[in-house]
């Protein structure tokens, strides 16, 4: 069970985003939700961060372990620490505990909740999207191939993450905390923050590229693209549950 402190904007962005993937919504209903659930959630990171800035208490730095079962436990724990980079964290998949999958998740408590909200409704498009393809004729492993599907869909609604926070984090660069720094410069300090943490836990981590054996990663970035991040595209479907352990 999640232990995630309740929070009305995020409580709010979540009730916009299950708005906007409800079937009985008309497509504007749908277009003014999501807008408003990404615009919310867009500043709710530097909103915080310049907060905490001036009061260290409400958004320290924190990290988690996340769960991740299985279908597509590898991948989806892979999604998770896609996200995470994307939105200020650090993540390391640490191996199995039985059935399931550990993600250690560091990063500043705000960031670690948007990389929650982000995750739980990207994982549910990524699997009802593979759940509705159609394997290529001439495919002969398909379990490659969807394994390579789900990889390119991870890779390209990760970059499309980082064009988004990169582009709030310009537009508030100018902005300061009740400090009186600047937006750029509390941000450059949390993430040294959250890198020292990261690297006094895993002191040794070396990266590894994932890899992909089938011919499906075409089709899942252009999946990726029409995933629903933000912008004109929904970004999610009503929660899965809590994913901390």
């Amino acid at each position: 069970m999640s232990t995630e402190k309740k929070n009305p904007k995020l409580d709010t962005i979540r009730a916009l985003l299950a708005k906007a993937e409800d079937p009985g919504a008309t497509e504007a209903e749908a277009e003014l939700a999501r807008g408003r659930a990404m615009e919310m959630m867009a500043k709710y990171g530097i909103e915080q961060a310049l907060l905490a800035d001036g009061n260290p208490s409400s958004d320290a730095p924190a990290s988690r372990y996340f769960s991740v079962e299985n279908p597509w436990a590898m991948q989806r724990a892979r999604l998770l620490s896609q996200v995470a980079d994307a939105v200020g964290c650090m993540a390391i998949h640490v191996g199995k505990s039985g059935s399931a999958r550990r993600v250690h998740v560091f990063g500043y408590e705000s960031d670690i909740q948007r990389a929650e909200v982000l995750y739980t409704s990207l994982q549910l498009q990524m699997h009802s999207a593979l759940a509705a393809q159609r394997i290529p004729h001439g495919v002969t492993k398909p379990k490659a191939w969807r394994h390579s599907w789900q990889l390119g869909f991870i890779v390209r609604v990760s970059e499309r993450l980082k064009e988004i926070e990169n582009a709030a984090r310009e537009a508030a660069s100018g902005e300061t905390s009740a400090t009186g720094r600047s937006g750029a410069l509390v941000l450059a300090d949390r993430a040294a923050v959250v890198a020292a943490n990261f690297r006094t836990e895993y002191p040794d981590m070396v990266t590894r590229g994932a890899r992909s054996t089938g011919s499906g990663y075409g089709h899942g970035t252009a999946a990726g693209d029409r995933a629903d991040i933000g912008g004109s595209r929904r970004i999610g479907a009503a929660t899965a549950g809590a994913l901390a352990a």
